[in-house]
């Protein structure tokens, strides 16, 4: 699928950058490069999976800006179980620290990872602190669904944003209260999966779908020479281990995962009214439809007059309101016809002709739906 982006920004960037792909859309250059996808991009084997962790822990180390004991208590709590395991008695002591700050740990297993592997995980402050940004997850330990210990995480947190205060005034870039620790669990327990005992192997594709089903059936069938595959329904693909005549079921999943496979996708427009990003698929195509487009800008200003008394004189200051408000009409696109069939480089050409805005492009695309004429799936996020 070869999409189209629509940027958020000034209206005369977004329009060049929709000319560009119109101008590469309708040149015909090759698509070969990504019509066909590995295997192993398009399904989930059967078994092959990882499992989600969480696990509670405090961070110590920062420079004040922790969590205020006093908004939240669960921090002291979690440092008083600490100290008293590692033998320090804290019972009946009033903590006041700013270096600390409780955080949920979050971490994915992945399939097959074996004791002592190591692997990522997440922390995310749940108190006030506001950054993590210099301190260390001490010793956390990481559950499974089943409420089992999986792993254990430690290490210095490596925070993504930054924080600075005034006295009037603040900065924040990113998301200083959320990092990461590259490697900062260690793998304790093992998931029982054993996967040479599997007779049959299901590949479940990620977006369910016949024809990409069957032909990922023929794909493996004749990798092999012989029927080894049966597409049971649009979402799952059976694949006998015996009839690969293979070793395992791992040996035969290496050898078919590399397999390339055309997709074959629903023609589909996502739009995200929030950051006004448009992304349409090649197989998009409009009914015989006119398209006119314009309306009004309303403005308003609030200008607010303070009115103090004269010096020593008996009164109080008073804030006077002041309001404008203007109503511009703003001018139409007029009214372009596009003709049935309509394909997607059509479509873009067409609509930077008009001289349309990404916002205002969202809502022709919205009307087009409603009017029946967009022959595909509307995605609006």
């Amino acid at each position: 699928m070869t999409p189209v982006l629509e940027v958020p920004g000034p209206w005369r960037a977004a329009r060049i950058v929709l000319i560009l792909l119109t101008v590469l859309l309708a040149s015909g250059l090759p698509a070969a490069a990504s019509a066909n996808v590995r295997l192993k991009d398009l399904v989930e084997f059967d078994g092959v999976r990882g499992n989600d962790l969480v696990g509670y822990g405090l961070i110590v180390g920062l420079n004040g800006t922790g969590d205020g004991i006093r908004n939240a208590p669960f921090t002291e709590d979690i440092m008083t179980g600490i100290l008293e395991r590692l033998g320090v008695n804290v019972a009946g002591e009033q903590f006041r620290p700013r270096n600390v700050a409780a955080v949920l740990v979050t971490a994915s297993l992945p399939p097959f990872a074996r004791t002592g592997s190591r692997i990522d995980v997440t922390v995310s402050a749940i108190g006030d602190a506001s950054s993590l940004l210099g301190g260390t997850l001490v010793m956390t330990p990481l559950n499974g669904a089943d409420g089992q210990i999986y792993a254990v995480a430690q290490g210095a947190v490596i925070a993504g944003g930054v924080a600075a205060r005034g006295d009037a005034a603040q900065v924040v870039q990113g998301v200083p209260t959320s990092g990461a620790i590259p490697g900062g669990a260690r793998v304790e327990r093992e998931v029982e999966f054993q996967l040479a005992s599997l007779q049959q192997v299901r590949l479940a594709l990620r977006e369910a779908d016949f024809t990409t089903a069957l032909r990922i059936e023929q794909a493996v069938n004749g990798f092999f020479g012989r029927p080894v595959a049966v597409m049971q329904d649009s979402g799952t693909v059976v694949l006998d281990i015996a009839a690969t005549r293979q070793p395992s079921a791992a040996h035969a999943l290496g050898q078919i995962e590399n397999l390339l496979v055309a997709p074959g996708r629903r023609a589909r427009v996502v739009i995200d009214q929030r950051s006004g990003t448009i992304v349409m698929g090649e197989d998009v195509r409009i009914g015989r439809v006119a398209v006119a487009q314009g309306g009004l800008t309303l403005r308003v200003e609030e200008a607010p007059l303070v009115v103090q008394p004269n010096p020593f004189s008996p009164g109080e200051t008073v804030v006077v309101p002041r309001t404008q408000v203007d109503i511009e009409p703003r001018d139409g696109i007029g009214m372009a016809e596009l003709p049935g069939g309509t394909s997607l480089a059509e479509i873009v050409a067409g609509l930077n002709a008009l001289g349309v805005g990404p916002r205002d492009m969202i809502d022709i695309l919205n009307t087009i739906n409603a009017a029946g004429a967009l022959h595909a799936e509307l995605v609006v996020r």
